[in-house]
């Protein structure tokens, strides 16, 4: 009991000392690798995935690229940006080798509930669907869409087309852009984007990937947003389809599309030194019995374990995280305004920020 009222005191010193100091962060951008399990985010690629051959059509290329002898080497060859930059940088949350826990708290774990528990902050129960129903729930970023100097500089784009729901753009106002919604802008770079992506074929189902983040990387450099959502899907659809050779390559691909990101919004005045970068997933995906690497959903005992990676310049860098500790996804729509200096308030319960990281400030 000591230890809990401990803790609990802790957290509001950190929430109120947050309060007091003017964070440096000016600019939030969030990106999601669909269903992306943290083990090879952890532990890099799967030496069981690999060398079956229901799962891994060319071994000899998923080893030439991404094998080596020890995890550590394995992890930063599949995910180079997380295991160079953000790791000595910033922070990465998840690695189960130490207790190191980061949990969905809806009891679903699949994609709709899990993006509405990232950015309400609220695992409602009610919200047990993948379809195209408007989020009763108010989310984090039309909270800060209302916010003195960000309406109108909060903008979200996805492969997936189900984000106009969740995010539920009629009542929040924000930007979104998903699957084959239509570029409307007068550069010339969206233009050529927007008639890529209606040209192209799409192996998913949705447009690819790639065309989800150069609409955002170009729409950042144009319109300079405050707050950029990012929401990539082919691990997941890959996965699914049980190809374990393009969901290794699908997640190489956006952490070198999240370094590229990041290296211009370096280069940009708006952006350099006052962006806080996140990096998550929806849901994790199983493993203790290996055929449901394909698979997640409540039946999947495993499939609620995910994890994050944030660079800030209001944080201390802490690389991996080995401490024996509980994280939420319900935790991070609070985290996020509360590094702009906001408390999130909505038309639902809220749960509290991630406290180890309001209270590592600089």
């Amino acid at each position: 009991m000591k230890y809990l009222l401990l803790k609990i005191f802790s957290l509001l010193i950190s929430v109120v000392l947050l309060a007091q100091k003017k964070p440096v962060t000016e600019n939030v951008i969030i990106v999601t690798l669909d269903g992306m399990r943290w083990h090879e985010v952890f532990k890099g690629v799967d030496p069981a995935l690999i060398n079956d051959s229901i799962y891994t059509r060319d071994k000899e290329d998923v080893k030439n690229n991404y094998w080596a002898e020890t995890v550590e080497e394995r992890r930063k060859k599949l995910f180079p940006f997380l295991w160079s930059a953000v790791e000595s940088k910033g922070s990465l949350y998840g690695n189960r080798k130490y207790n190191n826990k980061v949990d969905n708290a809806n009891p679903y774990w699949f994609s709709y509930p899990g993006y509405n528990e990232i950015f309400t902050g609220y695992p409602d129960t009610a919200m047990n669907t993948n379809d195209k129903i408007p989020n009763p729930n108010e989310n984090v970023l039309e909270f800060i869409n209302k916010q003195k100097g960000f309406t109108g500089k909060v903008a979200a784009f996805s492969t997936w087309d189900v984000f106009p729901y969740i995010l539920n753009t009629k009542r929040s106002g924000i930007y979104v852009n998903a699957d084959v919604d239509s570029l409307h802008f007068n550069t010339p770079e969206l233009k050529l984007i927007n008639d890529m992506q209606f040209l192209t074929t799409r192996p998913i189902g949705v447009r690819p990937d790639v065309f989800t983040y150069f609409a955002a990387r170009e729409y950042l450099k144009s319109y300079k947003p405050r707050v950029l959502y990012i929401a990539f899907d082919e691990t997941d659809d890959f996965a699914h389809a049980g190809l374990y050779d393009q969901y290794l390559k699908s997640a190489h691909a956006e952490d070198a599309m999240i370094a590229d990101l990041w290296k211009i919004a370096q280069s940009l005045d708006q952006y350099k030194d006052k962006t806080t970068l996140i990096v998550t997933c929806d849901h994790g995906r199983g493993d203790k019995v290996k055929a449901n690497w394909q698979h997640h959903g409540g039946k999947i005992e495993d499939a609620h374990e995910i994890w994050m990676a944030i660079i800030s310049p209001d944080i201390k860098p802490g690389g991996e995280q080995k401490e024996n500790i509980q994280l939420y996804q319900k935790q991070f729509a609070a985290t996020i305004a509360a590094l702009l200096g906001f408390k999130f308030t909505a038309n639902h319960p809220v749960a509290q920020p991630v406290e180890p990281i309001i209270s590592n400030l600089r």
